[in-house]
């Protein structure tokens, strides 16, 4: 297990260098493999800690490589597709399965998880399906419990299509324009911190505004 956990850290602060040898190794089954963890990290309940964000940042770096098989028009789209067939799996997990799930604390899907994510949810409506793009863990439980609550596809379609161009985007065509400069690339892993670091940093201003305001109200 513990092996496991020190690969799977591995993998994430060093992900360009292993997305590169997976290019080299898989050449076009890359795109393949991408749309499964993509997939994965935004379908599946259980598995919210695959690195999306470094993931595509990597990617779009790689695909900026001359000599590899990567191309950004067909890895943008493969990817959007990736995320908006996860977005609805996991919607209609939570439409059919939901109230089952929060009835216990399961060991690989947290009930704290999904209190934060239904909180966040109850604060910004519609609105947290586009921001939990951004935010790890998150980003996983929003459309389960969108569809475990009381909203309607039509309008958790229109949220969920402009999160993923937005999310997409933003960190492929990231990683495509800044993942090659040196110094960058000296020190990917410190841009994997940063980008972890800033998409933590909605869910601790939300949790530290929470705390605040719980004071001033017990102080009244």
């Amino acid at each position: 297990m513990s092996d496991l956990i020190s690969f799977f850290i591995d993998f994430v602060l060093h992900i360009d260098r292993h997305l590169a040898e997976i290019v080299t190794d898989y050449q076009n089954w890359t795109y393949a493999i991408l749309f499964v963890i993509i997939f994965c990290e935004t379908g599946l309940v259980v598995t919210p800690f695959l690195p999306g964000d470094s993931l595509l940042f990597a990617a779009g770096a790689v695909a900026a490589m001359d000599g590899n098989p990567l191309n950004i028009g067909f890895l943008i789209p493969m990817v959007l597709v990736a995320a908006f067939v996860g977005d609805n799996t996991n919607y209609t997990i939570g439409r059919f399965l939901g109230t089952k799930v929060y009835e216990k604390d399961y060991r690989l899907i947290k009930r704290k998880y999904l209190d934060e994510t239904h909180a966040f949810y109850e604060k910004h409506g519609g609105k947290t399906l586009v921001i939990a793009r951004f935010m790890p863990i998150i980003r996983t439980f929003a459309p389960f419990v969108a569809g475990v609550g009381t909203m309607r596809y039509r309008r958790f379609l229109m949220f969920c299509i402009v999160g993923n161009l937005l999310w997409v985007n933003t960190f492929s065509w990231a990683g495509y324009y800044f993942g090659n400069i040196p110094t960058v690339k000296r020190n990917f892993s410190l841009v994997v911190f940063a980008i972890i670091f800033v998409s933590f940093i909605p869910p601790i201003y939300t949790f530290v505004k929470q705390v605040i305001r719980h004071r001033r109200e017990s102080k009244q």
